[in-house]
């Protein structure tokens, strides 16, 4: 059994199958975060891909161009402290 209890839904009808879902053993297996690990390995596959892809169809001035505009909305952010 699980550690961690989910918050049930907030439509009644919803809430009721999760929880006859749940006696039952029907409810899909989740990872500790609540996430499907399947749907995760799959996202992590494509991002893993992602950015070596993109970087190598840029060109050279379009890498720069798009390094510059990220530094300077990182760094351009006010702090309020």
């Amino acid at each position: 059994m699980s550690k961690h209890i989910r918050k049930l839904p907030s439509d009644p009808i919803q809430a009721a199958h999760s929880i006859l879902a749940q006696l039952t053993g029907e409810e899909p297996r989740m990872g500790p975060d609540g996430k499907e690990p399947a749907a995760v390995a799959l996202g992590r596959k494509g991002a893993l891909k992602g950015g070596k892809a993109r970087a190598e169809a840029l060109a050279l001035q379009q890498r720069k161009l798009s390094a510059l505009k990220a530094a300077y909305a990182r760094w351009s952010k006010k702090t309020t402290t």
